[in-house]
């Protein structure tokens, strides 16, 4: 079997294909089977079956509203609104997490408390791919929207998680999902959900409503290749912070930082452009925060010591808090120009966390000293 005989075809059915072929025997279930199994041995593979296949018996089982915490759900309680549905007229949707996995999972109600419609085949519950086990924290935000036209009431839904292990471990970060309605029930697009989270465009509620219904998109933040492009789709440059530098590896370039804003939450971007227009690097200083307060400040200096400019980027950033509250924290990145490009330090804010006292002159020493050098003169 070679990747061109599933060139172009859904991930998804990729996977079932695979499984129905090397477990025909455990019929429909795996149709839907939501895992990648290329890293699985024969045991692996046969443990991460049995688990699933007694995760959605617990699943298929719930009938009842009253059901579903004898199931092994905790239900969210503060998150349980109504909705009209087409199908089912009024429900409520009670959103619940597996205790074992920690996987989301929806039902809807009617009013005699009969499960009408359930789901968990949910973004959020393939942050692992290949594992049962989920890194869901918290369901942030549920809201009714009206996205694709046809005058029924989708839902958007923003869950907090927490990895446990990898670059992301300990910090949370959102994902953001759609779920539209329709004559039977809900279906997702993963194309969409795909986007709203590969490009930061799961801030918020409005974030995600102004993607899916408004078409605006942060996609072209990852994807331009032209200084022209940038400002075309809407890109505002910071033109105080602006200026060309000699790179050593990649030449001459201007430094180009600036924010592209979307339901009023602004992304922060640096591009080295060349003198014809050119983008040559991409920086995205802000990470996981939600909106740029404050820049304030870049500089192109040799950190390190190794006789090439490198890139200190320091700005205050806001986020929403648990009780979505305003939050604002400076932070700051460090770029190291490389043979190839520039790489990040994510290693170095451990030793120098960012204080709000803190300058980009003062950093670029602290930061040479890490390095066992002197702040240039």
């Amino acid at each position: 079997m070679s990747e061109s005989d599933y060139a172009g075809k859904p991930v998804i059915l990729v996977k079932k294909k695979i499984l129905s072929l090397l477990y025909g025997c455990i019929g429909s279930l795996l149709l839907w089977f939501p895992f990648s199994i290329y890293a699985f041995g024969a045991e692996d593979l046969d443990a991460l079956l049995a688990a699933y296949q007694s995760c959605q018996q617990r699943f298929s089982h719930v009938q009842e509203r009253s059901e579903i915490e004898r199931s092994g759900y905790e239900i969210i309680a503060d998150q349980i609104f109504p909705i009209e549905t087409r199908a089912f007229g009024e429900v409520s949707l009670i959103p619940a997490i597996d205790e074992e996995y920690h996987r989301l999972a929806l039902f809807f109600a009617d009013n005699k408390g009969h499960i009408v419609y359930k789901t968990d085949e949910l973004e959020v519950n393939n942050r692992y791919p290949g594992e049962m086990k989920q890194p869901v924290r918290e369901l942030r935000a549920v809201s009714f929207q009206e996205l694709n036209g046809d005058g029924l009431m989708d839902i958007v839904l923003i869950v907090t998680c927490v990895n446990d292990r990898g670059e992301y471990a300990g910090r949370p970060y959102k994902i953001g999902d759609v779920l539209f309605q329709n004559e039977e029930g809900f279906y997702r697009d993963y194309r969409l959900s795909d986007k709203i989270n590969r490009f930061n465009m799961n801030k918020s509620v409005e974030s995600i409503t102004s993607f899916v219904k408004g078409g605006d998109s942060t996609e072209f933040l990852y994807t331009a290749s032209t200084r022209q492009e940038l400002i075309r789709n809407g890109f505002e440059i910071v033109k105080e912070q602006c200026y060309y530098r000699q790179f050593e590896k990649l030449g001459k370039l201007e430094v180009v930082p600036g924010t592209y804003t979307m339901a009023d939450f602004a992304t922060f971007m640096i591009y080295l452009v060349d003198e014809q227009g050119y983008i040559v690097w991409s920086f995205q200083p802000m990470g996981d925060y939600d909106n740029l307060y404050a820049l304030k400040g870049i500089t192109c200096r040799d950190i390190d010591g190794d006789g090439m400019k490198d890139i200190l980027v320091l700005a205050h950033y806001s986020y929403g808090g648990e009780n979505n509250e305003l939050m604002v924290e400076s932070d700051y990145a460090i770029y190291y120009q490389r043979t190839g490009g520039f790489y990040e330090d994510k290693e170095i804010r451990k030793q120098y966390p960012c204080t709000g006292e803190d300058t980009v002159a003062g950093l670029v020493e602290k930061a040479r000293a890490y390095w066992g050098w002197k702040a240039e003169e």
